[in-house]
């Protein structure tokens, strides 16, 4: 490994992956990180230690995925992106450049995120309060520049309009926009 790029022991990388130089994988000696078949890592990612990943992973640069994560196969974390600590992850997911996905957040199979959304976890924003991150189901579509509020369940099918806030449920197959985001249709 170059000094551009930083591994630490305790590391399981799969077949046939590309890890860009200035990329550092894991923060600790102890603690397993694993990188399925197929990845593309690119220049400037840090994955922290505690972390699972599937097959056919890709990051856009300097993306940042913090421990105690799992991530599916055919996952894409966007340039600049951030995927905070204790997260979940189906598979075939798009996570655009700029997005904030906080820690304690859910996300089901086939949901594209777009660019700079940014998730909560704290209610009240107050030290020691119980942080829950939303849950994004199936097939979930999420605009550019939308925000989900804690624990706000984004139900399978539905879509989240650009820009929207979303502070309530979304039922599934819905179609929300605005600030507070407000049912626009249904799925059909």
């Amino acid at each position: 490994m170059s000094p551009k790029k930083r591994a630490y022991l305790n590391l399981t990388i799969g077949k046939d992956c590309i890890i860009q130089d200035d990329v550092i994988i894991g923060n600790s000696s102890k603690d397993q990180v694993i990188v399925g078949d197929n990845a593309l890592i690119r220049s400037g990612t840090i994955i922290y230690s505690k972390v699972k990943i599937g097959n056919g992973f890709k990051t856009g640069h300097r993306a940042l995925i913090r421990e105690n994560s799992e991530i599916g196969d055919n996952v894409l974390i966007g340039t600049n992106a951030v995927l905070d600590g204790n997260c979940k992850l189906g598979s075939n997911i798009s996570i655009q450049t700029g997005a904030y996905i906080t820690a304690f957040t859910t996300v089901e199979d086939n949901v594209f995120i777009g660019p700079w959304v940014v998730t909560a976890n704290d209610k009240y924003m107050v030290p020691g309060a119980k942080l829950i991150g939303p849950t994004i189901k199936k097939g979930a579509r999420i605009g550019a520049n939308s925000t989900i509020l804690p624990g706000v369940v984004v139900g399978e099918g539905a879509v989240v309009g650009s820009g929207s806030v979303v502070t309530k449920d979304v039922a599934p197959g819905n179609t929300v926009v605005g600030n507070p985001a407000r049912i626009l249709g249904k799925k059909s």
